[in-house]
């Protein structure tokens, strides 16, 4: 059995399939790969962002609490958790290459070929796509972009907007046509990978696509799908909406963000189609899963971070399509990041050791009980314990943590805390927070990062060489 995974960044989890809040935003191919297959429809990760959460898929063992230094020379951002996967720590592409697997990884997602990060380990194989975000591609001329084509008017200062400037660097010499935009690349290369490799069997591909992480900038026909107005900038990046924006403001920066995430749908489609084109389907498992969401004015902002463990933020993405599986089928099992690689192995009949995580495809098809009755999500101090009936939010920085808590049975938007939550409830989530940290928060007291400040000098006095 052959298996392609496909990772998106920054995908929320209620867009594929039928009811939810952005059910109307277009992904015909997700929608079919849900309608081949199955849906884990709580599935929430364990500890993020980008680089936590794929070292945990990457290892099977949870990121969070925070254990290790983070290396920031040569990383930015160099948030908590942001470190290499430890040599100790065998890798999913290790073990499936030491299986007898031939194993790619096809990428843009560019904080994992930083210097200081390792997740090339086990692939015979890897493609970078450069470009996305921050990357350092190109650096210059900046006389070449248009800044203030996407920031409001007179604030086009290429420090503040250093990110969107990076990128519009990066796209200096992209080709018309929407072939040529980042996404289309990655799908484009890596169905070019499965084509090369599909007498190399069996086989694994690891596809991670940045898009539609910031900046929000699909080919324009894709978000004026959504919500067109020639009066309004594109600010593909949120940020630059500072101030009083606008009803068509937002509702045109909405726009970009749907429009981007179809448009990785459609070149989602191109590697079903090349996968259909070389009679794979048969053999070959595929799986779509994302790393967190984003706020699209949930709580009134774009963006996401740790100060909002809600699940437009923290609930993933896990679609399975397996030859042999269940077709059109949706679970509510409780299931996390962790459980992904057990699961992948135990698909692919590769043994290993006990893991911290468990089958999800087992849990969830009647081979073995479900893993968990709740969950928890880690973002730098803040965390989140979730169950079926209560979501408790706190910051285990502190020694006496404060529970936030929420009542789903009544308030499932979490938009109304309880003023005087039951004492067993917080008693509860404490307890469930220090089976997976320990002793708050002494368990952060050995973990550190060096030269924070020198990593953000240099990113910030980048463009000091004028325009």
């Amino acid at each position: 059995m052959n298996m392609v995974v496909i990772c998106c960044d920054t995908f929320r989890a209620d867009i594929v399939g039928a009811g939810k809040k952005l059910s109307h935003v277009k992904t015909p191919h997700l929608d079919q790969l849900a309608s081949d297959g199955l849906t884990f429809n709580r599935c929430f990760a364990e500890g993020l962002p980008t680089i936590p959460f794929r070292r945990c898929v990457f290892t099977g063992i949870p990121s969070f609490p925070w254990r290790f230094d983070t290396p920031n020379e040569g990383l930015q951002p160099a948030g908590s958790g942001w470190h290499p996967i430890p040599p100790e720590q065998d890798t999913l592409a290790e073990r499936l290459h030491d299986a007898g697997f031939v194993t790619g990884l096809v990428a843009d997602t560019y904080h994992m070929f930083k210097p200081t990060q390792n997740f090339t380990r086990g692939f015979l194989s890897w493609r970078f796509i450069r470009g996305q975000e921050q990357d350092g591609y190109r650096s210059g001329p900046l006389s070449r972009i248009d800044l203030a084509a996407h920031v409001r008017d007179g604030d086009a200062d290429l420090r503040k907007h250093a990110v969107t400037v990076q990128y519009l660097l990066n796209m200096l010499d992209r080709q018309e046509g929407e072939e040529n935009y980042l996404a289309a690349q990655v799908f484009r290369e890596a169905s070019q990978w499965v084509e090369d490799n599909r007498g190399n069997k069996p086989f694994f591909l690891w596809i991670d696509s940045f898009s539609p992480h910031e900046l929000w900038d699909p080919p324009r026909q894709y978000a004026d799908a959504y919500f067109s107005d020639p009066s309004v900038k594109d600010y593909i990046h949120h940020r630059a909406l500072s101030g009083d924006a606008t009803d068509a403001e937002i509702e045109r920066t909405k726009a970009l963000y749907m429009g981007y995430v179809t448009f990785v749908d459609r070149w989602i489609g191109h590697l079903l189609e090349t996968i259909d084109r070389l009679n794979l389907r048969d053999d070959t498992v595929v799986m779509f899963i994302s790393d967190h969401g984003t706020q699209l004015m949930d709580r009134g902002q774009f963006g996401k971070g740790g100060n909002a463990l809600f699940p437009f933020n923290t609930q993933i993405n896990w679609i399975v399509r397996h030859p042999d599986g269940p077709r059109g089928q949706q679970t509510d099992i409780w299931t996390q990041n962790q459980d992904i690689t057990p699961t992948i192995l135990n698909m692919l009949g590769v043994e290993y050791e006990e893991m911290h995580g468990a089958d999800a495809w087992a849990g969830a098809t009647g081979g073995a009980e479900p893993a968990r009755d709740y969950i928890t999500t880690g973002w730098a101090t803040s965390f989140n314990v979730r169950d079926d009936r209560y979501s408790v939010h706190m910051d285990v920085g502190t020694r006496s943590p404060q529970a936030t808590v929420y009542d789903l049975s009544v308030d499932a938007d979490e938009e109304n805390p309880l003023t005087d939550p039951p004492r067993e409830v917080v008693a509860r989530a404490l307890e469930r927070a220090r089976t997976v940290i320990g002793d708050f928060p002494d368990v952060f007291s050995a973990y550190k990062q060096r030269h924070a400040a020198r990593a953000m000098r240099t990113f910030m006095n980048k463009y000091n060489l004028g325009t």
